[in-house]
């Protein structure tokens, strides 16, 4: 018997454990360099980067929405909205930025790094995965689809009852919404599944909990906070949507039923939604703050434990919303506390990301700048959350344009500012180009001052009393003076169109850098963890072999090692690092074989969903779209025939003759 040693493609090594099948219809689709590669994919990479477009493009339409409110509220007796269209475009501007952009988001940059930050080579159920983007996507389409037929959604993203029952909304609008959002809840619950069960059961050799990154950790507490607070908002948007459609009488107070049971249940995932929203950012800024400093980040265990206590606490404040609602006192008293108490394990952060700059070596990039401002922002928008757990102030507030620049301090300030820092950090793992610099950095500025120019002056508006969801104002109450109400409408205006040019400076630079973008190095920001082990962008197996971690920060220390003077000093390059992996290659990788059936089965749920409000049989349609391609799925042959695969790598093999 000899044996010989050789380099062979990835495609020969696959065809080791992948026997032939030929089921016709049935067996999986060819793998290859084209757009079947997309469509068919349950690769967790090319998921991340469709998740991630999906919510780019979704980012520019809510943007546009929220151009469009600021338009009509720039100058008195607006008119580029009437009151029905304004009520629309608020209550889509909403929906669109939490559901369809921050979140998937978030969802595309966990699905992308999670297995490369843990050292897998793929996710716990790729075919899963592919199903919640495709149903993801079909949802957020569904959702808009309203707009081109009668109208959308004109309750509130909260839609609050009665108002959105059939009397005071008797168009689809509505409907379209709530069936719209129960199939994204159902692509958030099968993806918080998927990542809870990689995360968990995935890891490589060596990697505990206490050694994971910080973005994993918090995207850990999010798939959590997921799996518990999206059925109790799936319980509400059916009970709505059965009022609205068969005449049940869930809210109606004339039947007996209590409305306040809908703020009840939209507001226990509601409140829980909002570090849904930014825990991933907090994460980001996690690994892009001790990169840019050049030290490790200060008090780990502390940033991970406040993480975990930010979720659980995040259960226990929802009625914080529902002050003015005459709770009674007893109850208005036990949220207020655990309001002011939340605020803790956040303070908690913002202390280790302080730290954690203070004394270190500063690189100010683009990625480093949208993280101080997280820092910066979120701060603002806490202080003023804190007020509300102010009783008497919040129930003065609740329904003033105050609010509305809270939680866009905390979630535009906070959320949207941690993904911009993670699009510039990242942006070179993923495509092998740098994001140019100074357009970001241009980007940056204007996104900054535009957002303080739009949501700092609605502090005031507020606590001049402009109430929210009002679709004019009259010269007549303007006031005069510094609170002159139409200075400052008219100035958060401007502010609206400072940082939308910053955001289109983002696009651009996303285009010039795919068409003349500098080539990035292996190593561009001599970064931390496992996710720069490997090529730019990753193979399509992500490690040659898995790695053996021994450290937080296991890239770090294999590039770095402690002199006799305590310093950290580089002995190995990035190159090094990754000659070591594929010098050790391992001899089989197994990958998931491309398949047709998530993006059936996905596709079927918004049949289900026109035909719940035209007409059952067509439900009854998409029931057996979904029925079949569960089927397809469930007999689909477990592994590719041998030559469906043609990645554009190496890996090494040892092959026995004879």
């Amino acid at each position: 018997m000899a044996i010989i040693e050789r380099s062979i493609t990835t495609t020969e090594a696959f065809s080791v454990a992948t026997p032939s099948t030929s089921l016709g219809a049935l067996k999986r689709p060819v793998s290859s360099t084209g757009w079947k590669s997309w469509l068919f994919t349950v690769d967790h990479k090319k998921l991340g980067i469709m998740y991630s477009a999906a919510a780019l493009f979704f980012f520019i339409v809510g943007g546009l929405e929220a151009v469009l409110i600021r338009l009509q509220l720039a100058a008195p007796n607006g008119k580029v909205l009437n009151a029905d269209l304004y009520n629309q475009m608020f209550t889509m501007h909403a929906t669109t930025m939490v559901f369809l952009f921050v979140m998937p988001m978030a969802a595309g940059l966990a699905n992308y790094f999670i297995p490369l930050q843990i050292g897998a080579r793929d996710v716990a159920f790729p075919r899963m995965n592919a199903f919640s983007f495709w149903a993801f996507l079909f949802g957020g389409i569904f959702l808009n689809l309203a707009w081109f037929l009668g109208g959308a959604a004109d309750g509130g993203w909260f839609m609050y009852a009665p108002n959105s029952g059939p009397i005071f909304s008797p168009s689809h609008g509505i409907d379209f919404w709530a069936l719209g959002l129960q199939i994204t809840g159902i692509a958030s619950l099968v993806g918080a599944v998927n990542l809870i069960t990689t995360v968990l059961n995935m890891r490589a050799p060596g990697m505990s909990l206490m050694r994971m990154p910080i973005f994993t950790w918090m995207q850990l507490v999010v798939q959590f906070l997921l799996l518990f607070a999206v059925p109790v908002i799936t319980v509400a948007l059916f009970l709505l949507s059965f009022q609205r459609n068969f005449g049940a009488t869930f809210f109606d107070v004339a039947a007996g039923a209590d409305p306040l049971l809908w703020q009840h249940l939209f507001w226990i995932f509601g409140h829980p939604e909002v570090y849904i929203l930014i825990l991933p950012s907090f994460g980001i800024i996690s690994e892009v703050l001790p990169v840019f400093s050049r030290k490790p980040l200060f008090g780990y265990p502390f940033v991970v434990f406040s993480g975990a206590a930010i979720g659980f606490v995040g259960w226990g404040v929802w009625a914080h919303h529902m002050f003015a609602s005459g709770l009674g006192p007893v109850s208005v008293a036990v949220f207020s506390i655990s309001t002011m108490a939340i605020a803790v394990p956040t303070g908690v952060k913002i202390v280790n990301w302080t730290m954690t700059i203070w004394g270190g070596k500063l690189q100010f990039t683009v990625a480093m700048k949208f993280a101080v401002g997280l820092i910066v922002l979120f701060t603002i928008g806490g202080l003023s959350g804190v007020t509300h757990s102010i009783a008497p102030s919040d129930t003065q507030q609740t329904d003033t344009y105050y609010i509305v620049a809270h939680f866009h301090y905390v979630l535009f300030g906070g959320a949207i500012f941690g993904l911009f820092s993670g699009f510039y950090y990242w942006w070179p793992k993923v495509f092998g180009k740098l994001l140019n610099e100074k357009l970001g950095t241009w980007n940056f500025w204007l996104m900054l001052i535009g957002m303080n120019m739009t949501f700092g002056p609605m502090h005031i508006l507020g606590l001049q009393g402009q109430p929210r969801r009002m679709y004019q104002w009259t010269e007549a109450r303007a006031g005069e003076g510094f609170f002159n109400l139409g200075f400052w409408n008219t100035f958060a205006s401007i502010g609206s169109l400072v940082l939308t040019i910053g955001v289109l400076l983002f696009l651009i630079n996303i285009v010039i850098t795919a068409r003349n973008g500098k080539v990035a190095p292996l190593d561009p920001w001599d970064a931390r963890s496992l996710e720069w082990m490997t090529t730019n962008p990753p193979k399509e197996h992500n490690f040659d072999s898995i790695p053996t971690v021994s450290h937080l920060d296991e890239f770090f220390h294999r590039k770095y090692e402690e002199d006799a003077n305590g310093q950290m000093v580089k002995v190995k390059s990035a190159e090094q690092v990754m000659k070591e992996l594929e010098d050790n290659a391992d001899a089989h990788i197994h990958m998931p074989s491309p398949s047709y059936w998530p993006i059936v089965i996905a596709a079927g749920l918004p049949v289900i969903a026109f035909g719940v409000i035209y007409s059952i049989p067509i439900a009854i349609f998409g029931g057996v779209i979904v029925l079949f391609g569960s089927y397809g799925w469930a007999i689909e042959p477990s592994t590719a025939p041998d030559d469906d695969f043609d990645p554009p790598v190496t890996t090494k093999d040892v092959v026995h003759v004879g």
